[in-house]
């Protein structure tokens, strides 16, 4: 993700600090982890690191240049990877539905299964095994989808979480996977993805690029708010296109935290990425080298960092796959969303 290239930069004793995290979540994990061979010697590196804490910049520069050797990623026959970027929307909702609030956030049913997986515990399979209902003793069917949720398959099991404004609310906090949710009582109820349904993800803003209704350039997170606000019609068969549907959970996470990644660690804007699990490892540093359209200026903006490993997502496919986390808000989300949009 990137080229080949010297990993120290400027700020590299923060990814020493920063990858102490990670270390932290590998040496606890109890789950087993893919590649296997790459996270044994992720584990060898953490000893090491943490055991160099704290570091000047220069020494943190020269520890990650002798534990690890840069290797350009890219996909067969492509020469560059692919970046898009989320953030922590805030969004305004009520714990009762109201005339205003009427959309549910939905936390993970009871009839939600993984085959293979007894129990389920915290950690929900993101890909690589089959999700639905169980029928029967070992029959799995396909879960319930988008339209079938929004028409009301889960009344009656009470997995209320919340209620927002709107359908397009809970779309886009699914596809983000973190929300804070803006209570009318000026509480904020922090939120995080714990399940999906088993549909594969479509974004809908390539549906809307392919009809034709909004050009590929012009592409943002708010020019498909404002369309779904003025064609709540369309936008409800559009929206339906993604058949992929997202369960949240409560956190206990103060105002002042961000939101906790895959690995089980807090989020670092600008430093964390998401990524194909299947493919990489929680705690795998990757030099990132990019020039992002999120100024104002022609070129863009040179990004030159490295980054490490420490969330996931359905959308996330591929080797040279990343996603980058740019922290809460809507300052966040114009940069991580309006510019880099085509997760969505």
């Amino acid at each position: 993700m990137g080229e080949p290239r010297r990993l120290g930069e400027r700020r590299s004793r923060h990814g020493v600090c920063h990858v102490s995290r990670s270390c932290r979540a590998l040496n606890a994990s109890r789950q087993p982890a893919e590649p296997v061979v790459l996270t044994d010697a992720l584990k060898a590196v953490c000893k090491r690191a943490m055991a160099a804490v704290p570091l000047d910049e220069d020494a943190a520069r020269k520890f990650f240049e002798n534990n690890f050797r840069p290797l350009r990623i890219s996909r067969l026959g492509e020469s560059d990877g692919f970046l898009t970027g989320y953030y922590e929307p805030i969004i305004d909702g009520s714990r009762v539905p109201t005339g205003e609030f009427t959309a549910p956030l939905y936390r993970r049913p009871p009839n939600l299964v993984a085959s293979g997986q007894r129990k389920l515990g915290d950690l929900f399979p993101s890909k690589g095994v089959k999700v639905g209902r169980r029928v029967g003793r070992r029959k799995i069917v396909p879960y319930y989808d988008r339209g079938e949720i929004e028409d009301g398959a889960l009344d009656g099991w009470h997995l209320e979480i919340c209620w927002l404004r709107s359908e397009i609310d809970v779309l886009f906090a699914q596809i983000q996977g973190s929300a804070r949710i803006r209570l009318e009582d000026g509480s904020v109820l922090r939120v995080n993805y714990d399940a999906h349904n088993g549909w594969p993800y479509t974004p809908v803003g390539r549906a809307l690029i392919d009809r034709k209704i909004i050009p590929k350039e012009e592409m943002s997170m708010q020019r498909i708010r404002d369309w779904m606000a003025a064609n709540p019609d369309a936008a409800k068969e559009v929206r339906r296109q993604n058949r992929s549907y997202v369960f949240f959970r409560i956190t206990s996470l103060e105002t002042e935290d961000e939101a906790v990644g895959g690995e089980g660690v807090p989020l670092k804007p600008g430093r964390s990425v998401a990524v194909d699990r299947s493919l990489h490892a929680y705690g795998t540093p990757f030099f990132i080298t990019a020039d992002l359209p999120i100024t104002n200026d022609k070129g863009g903006m040179k990004f030159r960092r490295l980054m490490f490993a420490q969330d996931t997502g359905s959308a996330i496919v591929g080797p040279a796959r990343a996603d980058i986390y740019f922290g809460a808000g809507d300052q966040r989300g114009s940069q991580a969303a309006s510019r880099i949009p085509d997760n969505l």
